[in-house]
């Protein structure tokens, strides 16, 4: 019999050596990112630590994911106690009591009658998913012509083929055009930049004629999608797709009126509402789900990343129960709904989402993202006090970010060669933070579990990354 020998594994200190990185792609431009590394070798509640062993404040949770923060016993044991019992079931011929455990688990706790699950390994797979369900569910309801998606300019809702279809980011998109066809674009609810140049004004103050100039906008950000779905046919158009907070635009909160209204003309014209809670959901705006915090509940939420906690990937397309009761019905008219992953439902998975929720509603995380959320909130605005170059601070609990520019009267921005936001978030990391930034902006997404000390130790060092960068530009 032949001989195999295996070769040795690199050190860890290897694993920043330029040579061996070039056998891995990661999210940034691969030359650059060689230049100066960033490889974590450990982590244990809001911190991380690099292979060279230097700590850094976790204030975004990975990317959103650790939600209970890392090394959480509780969710570790869970899958510890899974694996000993059943690490996969077979998904073509069922599923596992795990699976139907969470599934129960989250129609208690959505809102509504979101009700019937459908799990997956990430959020690029069940917005994915969302698309299909909501074309399969209008053929089966008899109206097969409705097949076009309504999203927006600035999203993202993922990198597979059709949810990147219905995301708004010409960086991501146009190295992969041509896309699939039936996906339209309106503009995002930008109030502090509006696209359409009017002036939010908050109820009850009554909105100026036509909702023009200093007094008023009429939410023509949400009115406008009644026009494109007439304009595009009623007929032709199956559902409305956003993300509650618009994450890649900078954290895009929106006015209090803009998803009821929303909800109404879907209603109306017979299209589905389709919420991207894969941030949002799970805590991460101080309710379980975004759709809570701004009382509207849509036909499906698409939920991920803080459900796994960032132990394992899982994540959920939970649609209403008029919606999954019409998928039921005899097979020789009724093929259910076809979709299908080969991870979807896996035991680990599920059992690691059973542990984080139970971890978010016993020790009522969803009020400590508001309480020190609030805190955080708080402390961009002192931030924006001392240094003048804080434009509009945006966000829910603890999903917040501020949009940087050079002066706060005329919103003029910091020129794109300055890169402003990039230069602080990049300072951040160099001084031990960890933070979401791009060259106009800056965001925070901590672990349920940060405590008020914490909040003000990453304030601290934003705050002298700010001023380092301030002394430079």
């Amino acid at each position: 019999m032949p001989s195999h020998s295996f070769p040795d594994l690199i050190t860890e200190a290897q694993t920043t050596e330029e040579s061996f990185l070039r056998h891995i792609f990661v999210r940034d431009q691969m030359y650059e990112w060689t230049k100066q590394p960033l490889i974590m070798a450990k982590a244990d509640g809001v911190f991380y630590w690099d292979v060279a062993g230097k700590r850094y404040f976790d204030a975004l949770s990975g990317i959103y994911v650790a939600s209970v923060g890392h090394n959480n016993r509780r969710v570790i044991d869970a899958v510890r106690t899974q694996l000993d019992t059943l690490h996969f079931s077979p998904p073509m011929h069922g599923t596992n009591p795990v699976a139907v455990q969470l599934a129960n688990l989250l129609a208690e706790v959505a809102p509504g009658d979101l009700s019937t699950v459908k799990f997956q390994c990430g959020g690029s797979e069940v917005t994915e998913a969302a698309i299909k369900l909501a074309r399969q569910y209008h053929k089966l309801t008899g109206n097969p012509a409705k097949y076009k998606i309504i999203s927006r300019y600035q999203s993202w809702h993922g990198s597979t083929m059709g949810s990147l279809a219905a995301s708004g980011l010409k960086s991501r998109k146009t190295v992969n055009e041509p896309l699939p066809p039936g996906f339209v674009k309106v503009f995002p609810p930008t109030c502090y930049r509006c696209p359409f140049g009017k002036t939010y004004v908050p109820h009850p103050q009554p909105l100026s004629h036509e909702g023009r100039g200093e007094h008023g906008c009429n939410i023509t950000c949400a009115s406008l999608v009644n026009d494109v779905i007439d304009m595009e046919d009623p007929a032709t158009v199956a559902a409305v797709m956003v993300e509650p907070i618009g994450h890649t635009g900078g954290i895009i909160d929106p006015p209090e009126e803009y998803l009821p209204m929303l909800r109404e003309l879907c209603d109306r014209h017979n299209v589905l509402l389709i919420f991207d809670e894969i941030i949002t959901g799970i805590g991460r705006t101080g309710r379980m789900f975004a759709a809570e915090t701004f009382g509207v509940v849509p036909d499906v939420i698409c939920t991920g990343k803080g459900m796994s906690g960032g132990f394992v990937p899982v994540s959920a397309m939970i649609c209403r129960q008029p919606i999954a009761d019409a998928f039921w019905g005899p097979i020789s008219e009724n093929p259910g709904f076809v979709e299908g992953h080969t991870f979807e439902g896996n035991p680990i998975s599920c059992a690691a989402g059973i542990a984080v929720l139970r971890e978010i509603l016993e020790r009522d995380l969803c009020a400590n993202a508001r309480t020190q959320g609030a805190r955080l909130k708080a402390g961009f605005q002192k931030l924006a006090d001392k240094y003048g170059v804080i434009g509009d601070i945006r966000g829910k609990g603890l999903f917040l970010g501020m949009e940087f520019v050079k002066n706060p009267r005329t919103k003029e921005q910091f020129p794109q060669t300055v890169a402003f936001g990039t230069q602080v978030g990049k300072q951040a990391l160099a001084n031990g933070l960890l933070c979401r930034f791009d060259p106009h902006w800056l965001a925070f997404g901590p672990a349920l579990v940060v405590t008020a000390e914490q909040i003000d130790e990453m304030l601290s060092i934003l705050d002298r990354s700010m001023g380092e960068v301030l002394a430079k530009v």
